[in-house]
């Protein structure tokens, strides 16, 4: 706790130390249950550090490589897999997870909350990033790391190409990894709408909130395409599914396509949350608040928005027509406008502001100057004739550098630096700070700089050596002498944030005199974050209010009642920012960790090609998982007692609105991005796969399939008025029960006539890409129908034992989600298998 006079009251550190008896964390073999956000965003932050030496060693072997023409110092196949692995470890292990870490960790704080709304859930994406990253790092141990770059193109990662296990190392453990990524995204979105502090409405929100909801609801929407081409080309791979071979009606271009849905949009996602702390740290810093705040959120939704409509421009060389060309040429020039807004409104901020040049604040200006380079090789890029002569030289790797590492790993290093405070207490030290970062900032440009003039003259990104006398000799030597002398600067951050634990100096309450609630916080802060919860009336509360933190700590606002044991925050109306429930959170458990064990070994089971070991860990899973759901809502555990103080709101989960229906809802978002990638396939190669093959019988009975839409579509009218009743707190307990298990069964007779239809049908999945793809759209709707029967037999026993009914209807409404999801998808799949094929297909 900070060493300050908050808490000089008797009363006061009571207050404090019983917080701390139910928040606490525990220590030991037991830490491995915690779930508070705090300690799960370190976590991330620090295994993702770790990820970012290792992928930092491997680019110092790569640059050493090429340091000179004819060197020999790696072998070709170990310099594809170095190369390979230097980006994976980059794109999917170090900066989304590191960027999502330091959000799990600020946003509750920022918006003046105790924790994240769903805290099981962050720790299991820790786990699975954890378990995902060592599986996916260990196969370049074993030697067998994969080696067809960090975007996998096919034909290349395909069997043929690459027969050994090399790309399914990437496969299954950046598909693991993703598991992480969209889970924090899932939390991150709802945490922001659904538990900011009472009158936070979104035109108060902190600048650095609206960036991580856009970047949270990028990553819902934009990496389920890569898990989808992800499991497709790991089915083909493992199972013999063509799904990108063009001589069984595939097409490679297909995976071009999936991977860029989400490579793209990746790039906002990087840099949106780096922007956000441009945005939170210069209003600080330049003493003022940040100019055009209405017009920069904006422009942060316009980037997300117009970010998904720019994959095809790292296709221009591929053979796509003119007219995409040039659509997708004048959508890659657009983005460039929402960008300059941002950049603008920074300019006018620190024009009118009197900058204070503390270490943070040279990160911030070394950001401006290499982005904006960066920025402009973009514009550069997005011009289709350009392009062509540069596309897949050094110009390009130049250019993704100065964007990337410009645009994220500056603006993180000046919010570690601004925060380390909450993590130690103390202020880092200035002079080791400032040689740190003029270190890092010649050698970067050394490094990349060059790489332009390379690119320029030819060189191709993907070597490990050439020939003297092609003019490439010097620029790669400088290159090289750049990136160790960047290396050589982040080891001296590195030994500055080391060294300032212990040698730094204390920090004050608000050390830099920042305006956003992270710093009403003691420092480092308690599990809890804050003791009382305050109500906010401004966008600036602590320039408003300076005293606030001395308040808060002693307690003088809202929900300061811990005597019942529950884990307790505010449930707010996403516009206004009104109370209107009390949103209690589970506490510490076993259950996630146990969870990305269970899917690891999955991962593990079926690398090894180990199936039965795979069937026995994904029935393990599921049974932890089920387990999970089941201590939630007014189970025991996670609502130890049911009663509230007078004149508080009701807790959540006797509500028919808790954050559980928007968790679920954002969860199909997810769900449904992924199934729209898979209608995308399905189209994609009817239209353009040269030997798409239509059969002259349907593939599948028709009569099976529509039966088995029209029986969903009953369960779901049947169980619509039960579901209304709840809402308005009615309903007999026999009659839930009796209900509930009704749809179940209709739910598994409906699920049996699906599986008839996919095993009845004539389907030759291994010999054309168009039976593939039929048997993945009912194996996707089959699966999602069987989870809805098996959760509506939960609700069934739920009901029995007192903890769904009239008084707590919050489970199965969202439940009813899943089911009115399934529903769409079902009828989908039968009009694009069915109906669609006899108009379109002409055979």
């Amino acid at each position: 706790m900070n060493r300050d006079a908050r808490r000089s009251s008797p009363d006061a550190q009571q207050l404090h130390d019983r917080f701390n008896a139910v928040w606490g964390n525990p220590r030991g073999w037991k830490a491995l249950t915690v779930v508070n956000h705090s300690t799960v965003g370190v976590r991330f932050m620090l295994t993702g550090l770790g990820f970012f030496l290792f992928g930092g060693l491997l680019a110092m072997l790569v640059r050493t490589q090429l340091a000179l023409p004819g060197y020999d110092f790696l072998e070709p196949d170990l310099y594809n897999q170095i190369f390979t692995m230097h980006g994976t470890v980059m794109m999917f292990l170090f900066a989304v997870p590191m960027m999502e870490g330091l959000a799990v960790y600020l946003i509750p704080k920022m918006l003046g909350a105790r924790d994240l709304v769903f805290p099981r859930l962050t720790s299991l994406g820790y786990w699975c990033y954890l378990f995902g990253g060592l599986i996916l790092c260990s196969s370049l141990l074993l030697g067998i790391a994969p080696k067809a770059g960090w975007f996998m193109y096919t034909p290349l990662s395909g069997a043929v190409h690459t027969p050994g296990p090399n790309s399914d190392f990437w496969l299954l453990g950046i598909t693991f990894v993703e598991i992480s990524a969209v889970s924090a995204g899932v939390e991150l979105v709802v945490s922001i709408l659904r538990t900011r502090a009472e009158g936070m409405a979104l035109h108060r929100m902190p600048i650095y909130a609206w960036y991580i909801l856009v970047m949270a609801m990028m990553i819902v929407v934009g990496f389920p395409p890569l898990i989808l081409g992800s499991i497709l080309l790991e089915l083909e791979r493992a199972a013999g599914l063509p799904f990108f071979e063009v001589a069984r009606g595939g097409d490679p271009l297909l995976w071009q396509h999936l991977f860029w849905l989400f490579g793209h949009p990746e790039v906002y996602i990087i840099f949106l949350p780096a922007a956000g702390i441009v945005s939170t740290l210069l209003p600080v810093f330049c003493q003022r608040p940040l100019v055009g705040y209405r017009a920069v959120v904006l422009a942060i939704l316009s980037t997300g928005f117009i970010s998904f409509g720019l994959w095809v421009h790292h296709m221009f060389t591929v053979g796509i027509p003119q007219l995409a060309q040039a659509f997708f040429s004048a959508a890659s020039m657009l983005v460039a406008i929402p960008t300059g807004v941002q950049v603008f409104a920074w300019i006018a901020t620190l024009w009118l502001g009197r900058p204070v040049y503390h270490v943070p604040m040279l990160w911030l200006v070394g950001f401006l100057v290499v982005f904006v380079c960066g920025g402009l090789t973009g514009v550069m890029l997005a011009l289709v004739p350009f392009d062509w002569q540069v596309h897949d030289t050094h110009f390009v790797v130049a250019h993704m550098h100065y964007v990337l590492v410009g645009g994220m790993f500056f603006p993180l290093l000046a919010g570690i630096y601004y925060w380390l405070p909450h993590f130690s207490g103390r202020l880092p030290s200035v002079r080791l700070g400032r040689w740190g970062f003029w270190l890092v900032f010649v050698g970067f440009n050394l490094t990349f700089l060059i790489m332009h003039w390379t690119g320029l003259l030819g060189m191709p990104r993907r070597i490990y050596t050439y020939e003297a006398g092609l003019g490439w000799d010097l620029p790669n030597l400088i290159s090289s002498i750049g990136s160790f002398v960047m290396a050589i600067g982040i080891a001296t951050v590195l030994l500055d944030i080391v060294l300032h634990f212990r040698f730094g100096q204390p920090a004050a309450v608000n050390p830099w005199r920042a305006d956003t609630l992270e710093w009403a916080t003691s420092l480092p802060p308690g599990p809890y974050n804050f003791v009382s919860l305050p109500r906010i009336s401004s966008r600036h509360p602590l320039w408003d209010d300076p005293e606030l933190p001395h308040s808060i700590a002693r307690g003088e606002h809202a929900l300061t009642v811990i005597d019942h044991g529950r884990r307790e925050t505010w449930g707010t109306e996403p516009l206004t920012g009104t109370v209107r429930e009390i949103v209690h959170l589970p506490g510490n458990s076993w259950l996630p960790f146990l969870a990305a064990v269970c899917i690891a070994v999955v991962c593990l089971g079926l690398l090894a090609k180990f199936y039965w070991l795979a069937l026995a860990a994904s029935l393990l899973a599921l049974a932890v998982l089920l387990r999970w759901s089941w201590e939630n809502g007014t189970h025991p555990l996670a609502a130890p007692d049911a009663r509230v103080q007078p004149g508080e709101p009701p807790l959540h989960s006797r509500t028919g609105d808790g954050p559980g229906l928007w968790g679920m809802g954002v969860t199909l978002l997810a769900n449904g991005a992924l199934y729209l990638s898979l209608l995308f396939g399905w189209f994609y190669l009817w239209t353009v796969s040269p030997n798409w093959q239509v059969p002259n019988t349907p593939a599948i009975d028709p009569r099976l399939l529509l039966a088995s839409a029209v029986l969903l579509s009953l369960a779901v009218l049947w169980q619509r008025p039960l579901l209304r009743r709840l809402r308005r707190g009615q309903g007999e307990p026999r009659a839930l029960q009796r209900r509930f298990a009704g749809v179940a069964t209709l739910g598994l007779v409906q699920s049996a006539l699906l599986l008839w239809a996919l095993l009845a049908g004539e389907l030759a999945p291994r010999a054309t890409a168009h039976d593939a793809v039929i048997v993945v759209l009912l194996g996707y709707s089959l699966g999602h129908c069987l989870l809805a029967a098996l959760l509506s037999a939960l609700q069934a026993l739920r009901v029995r034992r007192g903890y769904v009914g009239a008084r707590a209807p919050y489970e199965p409404l969202v439940v009813e989600q899943l089911w009115l999801y399934n529903l769409v998808v079902l009828w989908l799949t039968y009009c694009a298998v069915v109906l669609f094929p006899p108009t379109f297909g002409g055979v």
